[in-house]
């Protein structure tokens, strides 16, 4: 699995991106568990679920910045 590219999420909507922020968040809290416990898991996937929170949560911030700077500005 390669890294998450931006251009991957800028499809969806942005019910899709929250609820990809809540399954993203509970992968690295499980993957985070899994490492204080010490049982197996691949590290790289605790960096690429960091990646790919950070890339959601831009993404969904700058969408709803926008909304809020179209309703101003139609007012």
């Amino acid at each position: 699995m390669s890294l998450p590219q931006f251009t991957d999420i800028l499809s969806l909507s942005n019910k899709e991106i929250s609820e990809e922020i809540t399954k993203t968040e509970n992968n690295i809290f499980n993957l985070r568990f899994k490492k204080a416990t010490r049982q197996s898991f691949k590290s790289h996937q605790l960096k690429n679920g960091k990646r790919k929170l950070a890339q959601l949560k831009t993404l969904l911030g700058i969408r709803l910045k926008e909304n809020v700077i179209n309703e101003i500005d139609s007012d």
